[in-house]
């Protein structure tokens, strides 16, 4: 599955991730699950969250850079080895993934993908 992920450029300054999740929380928006990556400057902080879209306008309003990016969700189970077989099965069919996360949910765990081509992993996955 296709989701919209909400990416935010992070000054790494204290009060900065409070800010965002009050923005957020005031705007009614849920925080479905979280990545961020630091350097030592800027962090990149990546969201699925309930209405990317609004989310996106109201970062954007209090002065933080965002943007929206398709990423593939990929339900997982606990099972040894799910990843490896989940990676043999997208060989050939991605050069690289730029990056990946995971999101817990009732059904159990999805791992999300950065690839270039989303649309078409989803494709060979539910051919596979």
């Amino acid at each position: 599955m296709i989701l919209k992920q909400l990416s935010v450029f992070v000054e790494n300054k204290e009060g900065r991730m409070k800010l965002i999740t009050q923005v957020l929380k005031e705007s009614g928006i849920d925080i479905k699950t979280m990545s961020l990556a630091d350097t030592s400057e800027f962090g990149m902080l990546r969201l699925i969250v309930s209405d990317a879209e609004k989310a996106k306008e109201e970062l954007k309003a209090a002065g933080f850079p965002a943007r929206i990016t398709d990423v593939l969700a990929v339900k997982a189970d606990y099972q040894i080895g799910f990843l490896y077989n989940l990676l043999c099965k997208l060989e050939g069919y991605v050069s690289s993934i730029e990056y990946m996360y995971t999101l817990p949910t009732e059904e159990g765990p999805v791992i999300i993908l950065k690839v270039a081509n989303p649309e078409e992993i989803e494709k060979v996955l539910e051919e596979v």
